[in-house]
């Protein structure tokens, strides 16, 4: 019975902290660090303000999480390089991949945005180190991949940012996507269609056949 009860808590435990993450996304994408308040971020994850102190006792603690977790995402995200064959499944699975990213975490992309643009006061420590290695790794396969003569001979650092400018711009100019899209996001379809484009012009861009 103790077990039972202690698993629930956890659960609810868990529960709670991810309608908060999610409502705190929201809120430091749309009002940024210094407009957002705890009472706000409470507001809109329906919960007292209290509760919102029991899981995260300050802001700064709750936009470093927030931020964390959109980080994580984005590494995982690059597990398919490991996993792949080649450039087409490997660089293709992850634009697929930061595509799908965008679509389903924009609020979080839009605060990591932010936050860089603000020169990282943050996640520098971050940047300096975890996203320098993951960089480091990803370039020395590209280049691997390009000594096998399976991709033009491109800079991996810069092919990298032109993955990442593309995919997030889905997510953090979203507005003007649906602007642009008569004033409606983009539905499955065309989700499916910018995938397939922005696949198929970065991999036919560095040689590589879409297959």
């Amino acid at each position: 019975m103790p077990d039972t009860a202690h698993k629930r808590k956890k659960n609810i435990r868990a529960e709670n902290e991810a309608l908060i993450l999610q409502a705190a996304e929201k809120v430091f994408a749309e009002a940024g660090y210094g407009g957002a308040t705890m009472q706000l971020i409470a507001d809109v994850a329906g919960l007292p303000k209290a509760n919102l102190h029991y899981y995260f006792p300050t802001k700064d603690e709750l936009y470093r999480r927030v931020v964390e977790t959109i980080f994580q995402i984005w590494l995982d995200a690059a597990n398919v390089f490991e996993n792949s064959d080649g450039p087409a499944e490997g660089i293709g699975a992850y634009i697929d991949a930061k595509m799908e990213i965008s679509r389903r975490h924009p609020a979080g992309s839009k605060v990591w945005a932010s936050e860089v643009m603000h020169r990282a006061p943050v996640i520098q420590e971050w940047l300096e180190s975890t996203l320098n290695v993951w960089t480091d790794g990803r370039i020395a396969l590209i280049e691997s991949w390009i000594a096998e003569g399976r991709m033009d001979p491109v800079d991996p650092r810069h092919l990298l940012y032109m993955i990442w400018a593309t995919t997030q711009h889905y997510a953090d100019f979203g507005h003007q996507i649906e602007t642009l899209n008569n004033g409606a996001p983009l539905d499955d379809a065309q989700w499916e269609v910018a995938k397939t484009n922005v696949r198929r012009i970065i991999l036919k861009g560095i040689g590589v056949s879409p297959g």
